[in-house]
């Protein structure tokens, strides 16, 4: 059975930090691109950042560049966002999505609240 359990979501004040956990089980982690997306309400779910499968190659939005990490830990299975300088805007749910040419899995979110 395939899982994606996000964890690490909350509360913090602008300008603050804050690290997300995405635990995979039941695929290939190593073979999937990993993903971070968001969905702020009232607003379409957007790609934040993305990591290719063997790692280093990173994708990030225009609006995270320079504050926001994404790592992976083949080893592990799991994925990290690591943000920083966060902003009233950043606030929204995050998801975890792995995907190939062939498969697509979303986990259920993790709520980040900016707020001072």
């Amino acid at each position: 059975q395939v899982q994606l359990v996000e964890s690490g979501g909350g509360l913090v004040q602008p300008g603050g930090s804050l690290s997300l956990s995405c635990a995979a089980s039941g695929f290939s982690f190593s073979r999937y691109v990993m993903s971070w997306y968001r969905q702020a309400p009232g607003k379409e779910r957007e790609l934040v950042a993305s990591m290719a499968s063997a790692g280093g190659t990173t994708n990030y939005a225009d609006s995270v560049k320079g504050r926001f990490t994404i790592s992976r830990d083949n080893a592990k299975n799991t994925l990290y966002l690591q943000m920083s300088s966060l902003k009233f805007e950043d606030t929204a749910v995050y998801y975890c999505n792995a995907h190939t040419t062939l498969w697509n899995y979303w986990g259920q979110g993790t709520q980040v609240t900016v707020s001072s």
